[in-house]
């Protein structure tokens, strides 16, 4: 069997759904994908288009709508063109498949980062009020989304690079889409530097992500503890309630993918729950973001109204003095 290869063309797959679902699952993953690119375009549209947006927040924004994007097209595409084809003709090349392992890699990746970064920059605006202008600058933002795309970027490129560097003696993708575990487990060559470094990259992302946010936010508690003002309190944990629940989502996804491993004979709600990973975070990201965005817009408008009051008050009032002189 050694440097045995066959075809650059490999079999997903896919999901079991059964023919009289076919229309349905369809429409649904059809929908999801809709609004996911429609309504995470919209928001970043809206920031770019409303100048008081203009802040790191929103900007940290900005990068997570379009990371939902990258992955909802790097899944859903192909899972719909594979929804009407027979199990047995799903054919993709092998390269359009490390392609995608890469980019659903680097979605997964790079949600983790920049969710650190924004809890990073909850952490400056609510314990360092005074100096967050000076510490988020445009420049800080830049660095640290730069860095929150190349860390991973290089990461799973190591990852993917150990993988492709493999022979392959199997055909079949026992997946929904293509990831790393998948493509190596077509290899009959020993890949214990595969699971190894699929360790490590796991550890590292997870732990230091989970670390990093839960020290974050218990300096943020203790902080508002500490500071007993009710308004800049509660206001601080409202910035942070949407950070939390997006972060709460992403854990709770993958967890219960990583759950399901262990058990076999739920091959196909493992599946499920796979794509589940990409689609659900996408969905509520936007709209957790887009509702604190409209609120904020609101009590905007809303300001705006009432200077717009005072403002004709001020002018009644000059007119009455006038009048009477």
């Amino acid at each position: 069997m050694k440097n045995q290869t066959f075809s650059d063309v490999l079999l997903l797959e896919g999901l079991n759904v059964p023919p009289h679902f076919f229309f349905l699952t369809f429409n649904f993953f059809l929908i999801i994908y809709i609004f996911t690119v429609v309504s995470n375009i919209g928001l970043v549209a809206l920031i770019l288009q409303e100048r008081s947006l203009y802040q790191p927040m929103y900007l940290l924004f900005c990068n997570m709508s379009i990371n939902d994007i990258l992955g909802a097209t790097t899944i859903i595409p192909r899972l719909l063109s594979d929804i009407f084809v027979a199990s047995t003709e799903r054919y993709i090349y092998y390269t359009e498949c490390v392609i995608q392992a890469f980019c659903y890699h680097l979605h997964i990746g790079t949600a983790h980062t920049i969710l650190m970064v924004m809890a990073f920059d909850r952490y400056v605006a609510i314990c360092f009020p005074l100096r967050y202008a000076t510490i988020m600058t445009n420049r800080m933002v830049v660095i640290l989304t730069v860095l929150a795309w190349g860390v991973i970027l290089v990461m799973v490129g190591i990852l993917l690079g150990l993988t492709i560097r493999l022979s392959h003696c199997r055909q079949t993708v026992s997946h929904p889409f293509c990831d790393n575990a998948s493509l190596f487990k077509l290899s009959c060559q020993n890949v214990s530097s595969n699971n190894i470094y699929g360790l490590c990259y796991t550890v590292i992302l997870l732990g230091s992500s989970i670390l990093s946010i839960t020290l974050t936010y218990v300096k943020i508690a203790m902080v508002c503890v500490t500071r007993k003002r009710k308004v800049v309190n509660s206001r601080a944990l409202q910035t942070c309630a949407s950070h939390l629940a997006a972060y709460a989502i992403q854990l709770v996804t993958g967890f219960t993918f990583v759950i399901l491993h262990r058990f076999p004979q739920l091959s196909d709600q493992r599946k499920l729950a796979s794509i589940m990973v990409i689609v659900v975070p996408s969905v509520l990201n936007a709209v957790i973001y887009g509702l604190q965005i409209k609120e904020i817009r609101q009590n905007k408008s809303h300001n705006c109204s009432k200077s717009k009051l005072n403002l004709s008050f001020y002018f009644l009032k000059l007119s009455l003095k006038s009048s009477n002189l």
